[in-house]
């Protein structure tokens, strides 16, 4: 079954992702695109530096064709968030993306993204999937690409220089110049390659960069700039004295953060310091966007600052959404797995812009990332986020859903009173103290996601300590 998550669909190659596969879902894409009335926009068409990307983005490129829809097809890999620009400033009838984003390289995806450029809402995702469930591969029309080309239906694009043009009005690369930071890149085998390091380049940065070529295999892990990732980038730092050591996953929506002292900033610290840094630096005001288990040191700031504040479900999505409603007051938006987008710029995540962010915070504010974590915490206080992957069995998985359908939610965890249960995407306790306790089940996998957050690290052992016990039963 071809069923979308909270960013496409994806599926290991050859196994569930496959090319007839690829083309039922590039045909059912092109007849919501033709229902829409966009078919004659075009859409545009890229892909990642996973196995096949280019291959798979041909295919969908002659069913595109086959259904008399133009395509722009990217030149090279193409990270998402500059995908989500060609499609704004074409005035395009969407985008189709091939990437799995920061999953292991054996997985493939295919996100398709409408008109306005965010990720494709679930209305939208639940008719492309009822449409390939109705559909056999007899029902595809496809047109050879060779053909395709020669008939006009196919233009081959660079969206680059705009992309970087754009990005220029957005950052203060004056600012990243004036300061000579020294700064570590690693761009993860991934489509940040060309793209986050040369812009670092044009802002005048003293750069060394590493994992800049492509490998299929990404080094032999998932492209995710996580702490256990960011090893090799971290050395760097320390070992050469680097202001900051910036990284982008497989597909540059997402950022990996370390300070000057190999540390690594975590998402939801990247979020509130940028909004910190928006607000105090730019002058900036309006509202801010996070979703539900995002950190609640955005909701202190956004207090301080009286800023109005939208909590959303889960996925880039419901950020962009608010960012659209609210265009002109839009300060910044966020989510604590690593996405982010700020006021004039697309409503999906953009982990180039998000790293060139911290790098003009940096410079601006002439000091260490975990110093103006300190000014934050003397403004509204000590926060701390944490978030638990329990990865379970079938059973263990189908044991869970059970206790939960039989004894209901709990009136108290680790000892403390529920105030109030937010039930927008999984389940949000907020405990008497202000601490908060979330709860999220993969909808794809036997994973139960838990995120912790309180005031101290005592009371942080003891949340751990409750979400094993949740979990697990025990």
């Amino acid at each position: 079954m071809i069923k979308f998550g909270t960013s496409g669909w994806r599926g290991i190659i050859a196994d569930e992702f496959t090319f007839d596969n690829v083309r039922l879902v590039s045909q059912a894409i092109a007849d919501y695109v033709k229902s829409q009335k966009m078919s004659s926009a075009g859409v545009v068409v890229g892909y990642d530096t996973r196995f096949l990307s280019e291959d798979f983005a041909r295919a969908t490129v002659e069913v595109l064709a086959g259904n008399g829809i133009k395509a722009f097809l990217c030149k090279r890999d193409t990270p998402t968030p500059v995908i989500a620009f060609e499609i704004i400033r074409r005035k395009a009838g969407g985008g189709v993306n091939f990437t799995a984003s920061h999953n292991p390289p054996q997985y493939n995806g295919i996100k398709f993204s409408p008109a306005w450029g965010g990720p494709a809402l679930p209305e939208t995702t639940r008719a492309i999937e009822a449409s390939c469930g109705g559909m056999d591969i007899s029902q595809v029309k496809r047109l050879n690409l060779g053909t395709a080309v020669k008939d006009g239906l196919v233009d081959y694009i660079d969206p680059r220089a705009l992309y970087f043009k754009r990005i220029k009005e957005l950052v203060d690369f004056k600012a990243i110049k004036k300061a000579n930071l020294k700064i570590a890149t690693d761009d993860l085998y991934g489509t940040a390659i060309g793209y986050l390091d040369e812009m670092l380049d044009m802002a005048g940065v003293r750069q060394k960069v590493i994992n800049n070529k492509r490998d299929v295999l990404f080094g032999g892990h998932a492209p995710e700039p996580s702490i256990d990732n960011l090893k090799d980038l971290k050395a760097i730092v320390r070992k050469e004295s680097c202001h900051l050591g910036l990284s982008a996953d497989g597909d540059a929506d997402r950022f990996g953060i370390i300070d000057s002292d190999g540390a690594f900033i975590n998402p939801n610290q990247v979020v509130s310091l940028l909004f910190y840094h928006l607000v105090k630096s730019r002058g900036w005001n309006g509202v801010v966007a996070r979703s539900v288990m995002t950190t609640h040191l955005i909701d202190r700031l956004a207090e301080k600052f009286g800023v109005k504040l939208y909590e959303t479900p889960v996925g880039f999505k419901y950020i962009g959404e608010v960012m659209m409603k609210e265009w002109d007051k839009f300060i910044i938006g966020g989510e604590e797995s690593g996405g982010l987008t700020i006021r004039g710029h697309v409503p999906e995540k953009d982990g180039i812009l998000a790293c060139l962010l911290v790098a003009e915070m940096v410079a601006v504010m002439k000091k260490p990332v975990k110093k103006i974590l300190q000014d934050i915490e003397k403004l509204v206080g000590p926060v701390y986020s944490e978030r638990l992957n329990f990865h379970l069995s079938l059973t263990e998985m189908a044991a869970f859903r059970e206790r939960l359908a039989e004894r209901g939610l709990p009136s108290e965890i680790g000892g403390q009173k529920i105030e109030k249960t937010v039930t927008l995407d999984g389940y949000k306790f907020i405990l008497a103290d202000g601490s908060w306790f979330g709860v999220r089940l993969s909808g794809t996998e036997p994973v139960v996601r838990v995120y912790l957050e309180t005031d101290s690290a005592a009371k942080m052992k003891k949340l751990e300590s409750a979400g094993m016990k949740f979990v697990k039963g025990r």
